[in-house]
């Protein structure tokens, strides 16, 4: 089964490969944008992590005729009312890079106490056929936010996210992360519901 990964993020684009590749479900060959360089740009203008996933997936679903997985995901921090969720990824700023935006969140959280500090990473990705059917799911990973940053793996927010068995998110291996990470929870479901799901009525290209 050929599916277009819709996202620009290379780490990202690593991680959800990989994913794939060790799960139970259907074997997929992914196909990037950079196979189609005429599509847009999606505009990330949702109010959630579910719209923003469609507003990846469906459109270039439509434009190329592939089922088209886009995913949408962030860190929700309880002590920051939930932020920065959908502006993870520009919460210093639009052309913010990992390191920016993990000192602004430090800088943020800098008179919360420890015990205070909770916080989740989130996913939903959506597969999207050229129909304009879809499959959705969704994975959440508890921590809490560091007081400083420690391990060079990962991306994100990954150095100050702390897991409850004391290491970070950037101390893991790529292959515990995908085990345990939000990314992996919603695709491991998407992988799930793929292996049931009636693929005869879809969009016959790449399938």
């Amino acid at each position: 089964m050929k599916i277009l990964l819709a996202t620009g993020n290379r780490k990202k684009a690593v991680e959800i490969t990989a994913i794939f590749a060790e799960g139970e479900g259907p074997k997929v060959e992914f196909l990037s944008l950079a196979d189609f360089p005429d599509l847009p740009e999606a505009v990330e203008d949702g109010d959630t992590f579910l719209e923003n996933a469609r507003k990846k997936a469906h459109p270039a679903a439509k434009a190329t005729g592939l089922p088209t997985l886009g995913e949408d995901s962030g860190l929700e921090v309880d002590a920051l009312g939930g932020a920065p969720g959908i502006y993870s990824a520009r919460y210093a700023g639009e052309s913010a890079a990992d390191g920016d935006n993990t000192r602004k969140l430090l800088e943020d959280m800098k008179d919360v106490p420890a015990g205070k500090r909770s916080a989740r990473y989130r996913c939903v990705a959506v597969l999207a056929f050229p129909d304009g059917g879809e499959i959705t799911a969704d994975g959440s990973c508890e921590g809490e936010i560091a007081f400083e940053p420690r391990g060079t793996g990962g991306f994100g927010y990954d150095p100050i996210f702390l897991l409850p068995d004391g290491r970070m998110m950037a101390e893991l291996s790529p292959r515990e992360k995908d085990a345990l990470s939000h990314r992996g929870r919603a695709l491991r479901k998407m992988q799930i519901s793929l292996e049931s799901f009636d693929l005869s009525s879809r969009g016959k290209r790449g399938i």
